[in-house]
């Protein structure tokens, strides 16, 4: 084979394999998420913590949809409107859940995870060894792309402080729910991205691990 024809073979395969892997996985509907019950907000923020110990035990469909809408669903379905703000209301921020099965991204507005990318990506959510452990990481990215009117120097501050928003939602939920959860900058973005098969101009922001606590 030429050398030429097998470059191009090489990149033909790089751009197919992901969408051939993402295959293997289906889109999951979540339940409705229940909106009413809960501890009451001042309990949760009492009870507010970071957890770096996860009982591997994966969570309730029922659980994973509440902590969804939670993080980041549609509160006023009239207006589009989310569970946290985000600057100018450009909700660039996409919810990723990551597991042992695969990656999906939270589709807030018909309440489902479409599949990215099968295979158990933990490891590479974080450089600790307690993301292999958990359950459930949620990984947090950004799209420039929806950023409108803000300059290059500016974009990642207002995703890390968007993320933010979402991440605390996370910790209440969780403190509700009696769950561990536990958010995390140290992440080889780079990789990450690359596995997930994230366009390049996408921001990897941070990651957070949530489920049962380890007894």
């Amino acid at each position: 084979m030429k050398l030429g024809t097998a470059l191009a073979a090489a990149a033909l395969i790089t751009v197919l394999v992901p969408v051939a892997v993402a295959e293997d996985l289906k889109p999951v509907q979540l339940p409705p998420p229940r909106t009413d019950g809960g501890k009451p907000l001042m309990l949760a923020l009492k009870q507010r913590a970071t957890s770096r110990a996860f009982a591997p035990d994966p969570l309730p469909l029922q659980t994973l949809a509440d902590l969804l809408w939670a993080a980041w669903g549609i509160n006023r379905p009239g207006e589009g409107k989310r569970t946290a703000p985000s600057a100018r209301n450009w909700q660039e921020i996409d919810l990723l859940a990551v597991d042992a099965k695969g990656a999906w991204r939270y589709d807030a507005a018909a309440n489902t995870l479409e599949p990215l990318v099968a295979g158990d990506l933990r490891a590479l959510t974080g450089s600790q060894e307690f993301v292999k452990e958990a359950p459930l990481t949620l990984v947090f990215v950004a799209d420039p792309a929806r950023m409108k009117g803000a300059d290059g120097a500016s974009r990642e501050a207002y995703a890390w402080a968007d993320a933010a928003f979402i991440s605390q939602n996370v910790y209440l939920y969780c403190a509700s729910e009696g769950l561990a959860t536990g958010v995390r900058a140290m992440v080889d973005r780079p990789a990450l991205a690359r596995a997930l098969g994230l366009p390049a101009e996408r921001i990897v922001v941070f990651a957070q691990s949530v489920g049962y606590p380890r007894r």
